[in-house]
């Protein structure tokens, strides 16, 4: 490795610091509201919670046999209406405009194909690390 390659190497390592510097700690809808078995690896044995977080990941031991540091939910414009897909219920029909949903008080993300984009908001009382 010559000096070029290492100055390269120096360079990348210090951006990739300074990302993991400013990762943003996840909400708690974020968190709590992700199904223990559809969690995705965040971290690495012994990763404590404010590890975790710094990475800007969730953090969550209580469950055995799944991963405790994990990626969070999608941050989405409402915390009332970050939810896995799996959890929406429709608020309005195929071809719906973002306008529209909000004119219901209602969630719109048309991230996902064959799932409602219009969807009914949770309330955040039930988020929690």
């Amino acid at each position: 490795m010559g000096p070029r390659d290492a100055q390269l190497l120096a360079a990348l390592l210090v951006l990739g610091l300074c990302a993991l510097a400013g990762a943003e700690k996840p909400s708690p809808c974020q968190c709590s509201r992700m199904s223990p078995h559809n969690r995705k690896n965040c971290g690495f044995p012994g990763i404590t919670s404010d590890q975790c977080f710094d990475n800007g990941c969730c953090f969550d031991s209580t469950v055995a046999g799944v991963p405790w540091c994990f990626h969070p939910l999608p941050k989405q414009e409402s915390e009332q209406c970050v939810m896995e897909v799996s959890a929406r219920r429709n608020c309005g029909y195929p071809g719906i405009s973002p306008e529209e949903c909000a004119s219901r008080k209602c969630c719109f993300s048309n991230l996902i194909f064959e799932v409602p984009w219009c969807f009914f908001p949770k309330s955040v009382e039930d988020c929690h690390y």
